[in-house]
Order: structure tokens, then sequence, then C-alpha cells
């Protein structure tokens, strides 16, 4: 049976790596070898996800721990071949667009192993930003690409690729239909919230929340916001966000938004599908927003998830009070439209696998 190594070493990551997973066990696709890099470890989330979809432990776990772009990139590269030279694999799979997967697909790459992205074709600006450099990278370095949608698909076309694209659609998705019996809708009530009266708000990139000016105008933006639409914010705030918040004396700028400790993927569900609207610069919430059927004001210069705002169902927002009350009146005015559905019908995984067990099989004979 043919041998291939799954890299993972994020979050969002170890959720692809479960969908893909379960299908590759149901399938019996190919003899599955999971690699860790230990580029990130939430042991709250990762174990939930591990406990909750299944996922085996790691067969190898590289420990890159954190550090400077290049020095992770190293550490990865550097253990990643040691570990390629030991098993051999017939393909490397690689995910999304982190310092680990970028290692991968060089390391994999410079030994002539296939390398297989899921997620390709995401394209973003600005273009030095470290994601869309390891995107652009692996998509250039990898001779399978699966893209989400057809934008993604198209991203590739204009650089070139054609050959061995596949659209299958987002394996994300996938998660959130298997999982959206187990949401958790109680937790609406449990924080004094009405359902279709609140505006769910995430916020952690390091462009909002680390300068003192722009939070202080988003916060502002999210109190009037409150006032103009009379809606409850709920704020689940991420560890970074709050610090920041204390840090520049902006506690006085919170009055009436409900602040509350982080939240896990169920919990977040179970919010987005009864909030009103959402405010996000969260790369994967601003999907799971459409997901739920919710739009979403993405406080964003640009966004990797483009079919979401070039169709007017999500909006950019300037990180100033004034645009983020504008955007957001014009997203709760807009009522009665069918959300767009560009990321596939949930079965993303299985056609991946799919796909990758009839090339191996082609390799093979």
């Amino acid at each position: 049976m043919p041998k291939v190594i799954s890299l993972v070493g994020a979050r969002p990551q170890f959720v692809k790596e479960a969908m893909i997973y379960k299908e590759v066990r149901r399938l019996s696709a190919w003899d599955y070898v999971l690699v860790h890099s230990g580029q990130h470890y939430d042991a709250y989330m990762s174990g939930a996800f591990f406990d909750q979809l299944s996922i085996k432990n790691p067969d190898h776990s590289m420990d890159i721990g954190s550090g400077s772009h290049g020095a992770m990139t190293a550490r990865a590269l550097e253990r990643f071949e040691a570990v390629l030279l030991k098993e051999r694999p017939d393909m490397v799979l690689v995910y999304g667009d982190t310092n680990t997967t970028v290692a991968g697909a060089l390391a994999a790459s410079k030994l002539k192993i296939p390398v297989a992205h899921v997620e390709a074709g995401i394209r973003q600006n600005p273009k030095d930003m470290p994601e869309e450099i390891n995107r652009v990278v692996t998509d250039h370095l990898s001779r399978h690409l699966f893209t989400c949608s057809r934008t993604a698909a198209d991203n590739l076309a204009k650089e070139g690729i054609t050959q061995g694209v596949h659209n299958v659609g987002d394996v994300m998705y996938d998660l959130f239909l298997m999982m959206r019996s187990s949401f958790d809708g109680a937790i609406t009530e449990k924080l004094g919230l009405k359902p279709n009266r609140f505006v769910l708000v995430t916020l952690h990139r390091d462009f909002n929340v680390d300068d003192e000016r722009k939070l202080g105008e988003i916060l502002k933006g999210l109190s009037e916001l409150r006032k103009t639409l009379d809606l409850e914010i709920v704020f689940p705030a991420h560890p970074r966000t709050s610090k920041r918040i204390e840090e520049f004396g902006l506690s006085g700028l919170t009055d009436g938004i409900k602040i509350v400790p982080p939240v896990g993927y169920f919990q977040l569900m179970g919010l987005a599908e009864n909030c009103a609207l959402a405010v996000t610069d969260s790369g994967g919430f601003q999907k799971e927003a459409v997901f739920a059927g919710k739009r979403a004001l993405v406080i964003m210069p640009d966004t990797g998830w483009r079919e979401l705002t070039d169709c007017g169902w999500n909006l950019l927002a300037e990180p100033n009070s004034e645009d983020i009350v504008k955007k957001g009146l014009s997203i709760a005015q807009t009522d009665g439209t069918t959300p767009p559905t560009p990321y596939g019908d949930g079965h993303a995984a299985e056609k991946t696998v799919l796909a990758l067990r009839s090339i191996l099989k082609g390799a093979t004979q």
C-alpha cells in the first residue's frame, strides 16, 4: 500500500487533518503517517479536536517550537528531511500557509517526493505577509493542488498553474456540517443574550490589536454600532487583545460591550448561529459565519476569501469607528438574501482522498 505523510503544525491544520484522516480510514486509501511539527500546540483546542474527531497520535513529533520565521522554517526543514529519509513516503500532504507547510514542501520537493497542498490558491494582500509568501511558494512546489473555491483555482491559473488542480471545496465546511449537531446553542442564553439580537465579535490580528489608535477606534466603533443597531455586542476576547486593552488604557471604551473569556469551537459556532451579524479579523471565522448563514464585517485591508466580499455578502472595513458603523449598518439593513455557497457540498475531504488514492494507484502501476 502507498505511504503518505501528513504534516501538521497549527490548530487549523489539525482540523483539516482530522477530516482527511477520517476519509483515509473509511476508504483504506493509504498507509498514513502523521507528523506534528510542534509549531503550535494549544492543549485546549487541540485536545478537543483530537478527542472528538479521533485524530491519530502523531507518529513523529519534531518540536520546532516558536521563534523567528527563519529559525522555525529552518528547524522544520532540517527535522522533516530526516523524517522523510527514514519513512520514504510516496507523497507528502501539507495544509494551509504556515512555516511548517512551506518547510514541508521544500524538504519533500528537494527529495523528489510529490507534494499535495490542501487549501491551495488562496491569495491576499499585502504580498509580503509571511502567510502569503508561504502560500505562493508551496503552491509552486506542489504537484497536486486542492482548492476550496473556483476563485482559488483561478488564482493559480493566473500564475500559470493549471495542471494537477482539483477544486474540491473546503474541508472546514465538511467539519461544520459534520459537527453542527454538537454546537452549543445554549451558550447564547447562558451569556444573557437573545437570538438574533447581538453582534458577535472576534479580534486578534496584530495589525489591529497591537496598534493603540486602531484598537481604540475599533472599540469605539463597536460601541457606536451597539447604539445605532440597538443590538448587544458580545466579544469573546483573545488573551492578546484583553492584554492590549489594559496596556493601552482603553477599558473606558468597552462600556456596553460584553467581553467574555475565549470560547471553544462548539461554543463559537453556537453563538454564530444565533447572532445577527459578526465582526471579525479571523480568516477562518469570516467563512464560518457564512456557513452559519450570517454576514460578517471583516476588519482587514484584504481577505483571502474574496469570493465572499466580491459578491457583497461580507464587507471589508477599515479600523476606524466611522467605517465600522457605516458598513455594519449596511450589513444589518440587508435582509432576505441567500448566503453564497462557494465552498463545495460538504464532501471536500472525500473528494481529496479519492483523487489522491487514484493518483497514487496510477503511480505504483
